[in-house]
């Protein structure tokens, strides 16, 4: 019978050893984490695609990105300003796995508070006092709020007698042609001075003396200017009533109103939503050469194809109204990602833009001035385009 040999093996385990295997397995767990937290925060579908590095990138600062490329190329650190210097490594890494910034309370904020991020957005522009404590909000009332019936003031009927007048024939028109599209995708939205039964933000809607009027005077001060307008005035609060739409579906409900004036009218070239800003008074009014003004807003959605030219078209109207009437505009804001519409139909035209005009405690007189201010500055630029293009 063959002897079997028995080997013994024999470990030795000190403190060293013992501790580095501790570290080890805990940093390989801490790893495990970062990883699994990085991939789970990607949204459904989303890769290491163009879209990802986007959204990635808009979290680093425009001068952040110049200095990255001019690590490769010194020349593009020279546009920089003086003061400008190059960002901590730390601060960017823990943006970028993030997507926390540590400046933005709002980045984290947005994912824990319930409702936060509805009024999130990006300053792209910013006006005179704009800044991320007064951005718009768009308040979303239930809709037996929304639809209940208030009584106008006398004062706002008689304000509304006096809206029509003569249009006198322009130097230069569009010769009967429908140019500009204006629609009201939030059309119940009113101002607080013009209704006697309401005092709360969440009270300032109205059937019929409500942003729709602002929008139609726009149109009938632009008719003045030789631009032919087609406003429509549909009540976009009764057909969410009808079919038990949510108020989040407004923009579904306009979209339909949008799409047939395209339709059947091939002249339209600009497509305005016009609505009404949550924010107070003291943000959303100005006074210029001693006269009150509803200040304007516009807002660009970040989703669509049509995003950058949008913008700017929103961007150099922003800076023709500042030139003209200062502190008028409070600027240009960028919506968009989850949590918010981040389209409001601007991808049916390039040359689409959402206008807040006013807030809850203006009164139409002065949204009608801010009517007829933007009128005026619009009317420069579309004839002065004209007559490039000619």
């Amino acid at each position: 019978m063959s002897s079997r040999k028995f080997k013994a093996f024999t470990v030795s385990l000190n403190r060293t050893s013992f501790k580095r295997m501790a570290i080890l397995v805990i940093v390989g767990i801490m790893a495990l984490f970062i990883i699994t937290g990085m991939l789970t925060a990607f949204e459904p579908g989303y890769g290491l695609s163009s879209t990802t590095v986007h959204a990635w990138s808009s979290y680093v600062s425009s001068d952040a990105l110049v200095y990255m490329m001019g690590t490769e190329n010194p020349y593009f650190t020279q546009v920089l300003p003086e003061d400008s210097h190059p960002p901590q490594f730390s601060s960017l890494a823990f943006e970028l796995a993030t997507s926390l910034n540590p400046e933005d309370p709002r980045s984290l904020l947005g994912r824990e508070l319930p409702g936060f991020a509805l009024f999130d957005g990006t300053i792209v522009v910013a006006g005179e006092g704009t800044d991320y404590t007064n951005m718009p909000i768009e308040s979303a009332p239930p809709m037996e709020v929304m639809m209940a019936e208030r009584e106008a003031t006398q004062e706002s009927l008689k304000k509304l007698e006096k809206v029509d007048e003569e249009i006198v024939a322009p130097p230069v028109s569009t010769d009967g042609r429908k140019v500009i599209h204006i629609i009201h995708s939030h059309s119940r939205e009113s101002f607080l001075p013009e209704l006697k039964d309401a005092n709360a933000p969440s009270e300032a809607f109205h059937q019929s003396v409500n942003i729709t009027l602002v929008g139609e005077r726009l149109g009938r001060e632009l008719e003045k200017r030789g631009i032919g307008v087609d406003v429509d005035k549909s009540d976009i609060g009764a057909i969410l009533s009808n079919r038990d739409w949510l108020y989040g579906r407004s923009y579904d409900a306009s979209r339909e109103i949008v799409k047939e004036a395209i339709s059947s009218n091939n002249d339209l070239e600009f497509f305005f939503d016009v609505h009404r800003d949550a924010q107070p008074r003291d943000i959303t009014t100005v006074t210029i050469n001693g006269v009150e003004y509803a200040r304007t807003l516009f807002v660009i959605g970040e989703n669509n194809k049509n995003y950058e030219k949008n913008l700017q078209l929103a961007a150099e109207l922003h800076e023709l109204l500042d030139q003209e009437f200062p502190g008028l505009s409070r600027g240009v804001i960028s919506k968009g990602g989850a949590g918010t519409n981040g389209r409001y139909n601007q991808d049916l035209s390039a040359n689409s833009i959402l206008i807040e005009v006013g807030g809850i405690d203006n009164t139409l007189e002065e949204a009608y001035r801010s009517a007829e201010a933007f009128a005026d500055v619009f009317s420069d630029f579309y004839w002065g385009a004209k007559k490039v293009t000619k």
